[in-house]
């Protein structure tokens, strides 16, 4: 069985985020970037699923112009058997990137696509759902627990009124949570024997995806600044207080 990991480069989690100073977007140069959490999570599970000899390949793939190759060399340093870059130097949004990752899942006959729910970056939650919808597969997301057996996945996904648990027929999409493993720390030959690893590059045109309605950013702002808080002697003078801040 092939197990795709799309994996995403995202300003690292320890990074505190700031404006460029004319307000036009988040400043990336010189800032350290990394897979994102919630990938990298995807891709040790997929690897785990190798290991226990259910998986046979582990292809991680990303969108963008050359540099998520770092990102992608450091999935191959946890162990992806080889890696993807879609070449596509836009900005991507969550319904374009799922149409291209459904025309790279076609091409590579993958029967279990992992990724994370999320990014950190945009927090949009969409891609996982739109590729299973694309793809007309069963889909589980925010996966606490995940198990292949006879050509069916169990997946443990916990929600509010505590744990869920899913069977789906393979092929189908998997969306990880933070609870699902702490991925591997990654050693420096392991780092070494990546540079030696296949890493494909693909031009998003061949991939023949249609281009995506546009979303257009307007513009950047930081959030204000909290100002300090004042306390109230009782109920009403809080009612006042949040009548005056237009908050009733």
């Amino acid at each position: 069985m092939k197990v795709l990991v799309p994996i995403k480069r995202v300003i690292d989690f320890n990074v505190r985020v700031q404006l460029k100073r004319d307000n036009s977007g988040v400043q990336t140069d010189g800032v350290k970037m990394s897979v994102n959490p919630f990938d990298e999570i995807a891709v040790e599970e997929a690897l785990r699923l190798r290991e226990k000899g259910i998986a046979t390949e582990v292809v991680a793939v990303s969108i963008g112009t050359a540099d998520v190759q770092q990102q992608l060399r450091t999935a191959l340093a946890m162990g992806a058997d080889r890696a993807i870059q879609v070449d596509f130097n836009e900005e991507t949004q969550p319904l374009h990137v799922a149409r291209l990752l459904k025309a790279v899942v076609e091409r590579e006959s993958a029967e279990l696509v992992i990724l994370g729910k999320q990014a950190i970056d945009d927090d949009a939650n969409q891609t996982g759902q739109m590729l299973a919808a694309l793809l007309g597969w069963p889909q589980a997301t925010f996966a606490s627990a995940v198990g292949i057996e006879g050509g069916k996945a169990t997946v443990t996904r916990e929600v509010d009124a505590g744990l869920e648990t899913l069977e789906l027929d393979l092929p189908a999409v998997i969306t990880t949570d933070l609870r699902l493993n702490e991925p591997r720390f990654v050693k420096m030959p392991d780092i070494m024997k990546a540079k030696k690893k296949p890493l494909d590059v693909v031009p998003a045109a061949d991939l023949g995806v249609e281009a995506p309605p546009r979303l257009e950013t307007l513009g950047f702002a930081a959030p204000e600044k909290r100002s300090g808080g004042r306390k109230v002697a009782n109920v009403a003078e809080l009612v006042e207080a949040l009548k005056e801040k237009g908050l009733l």
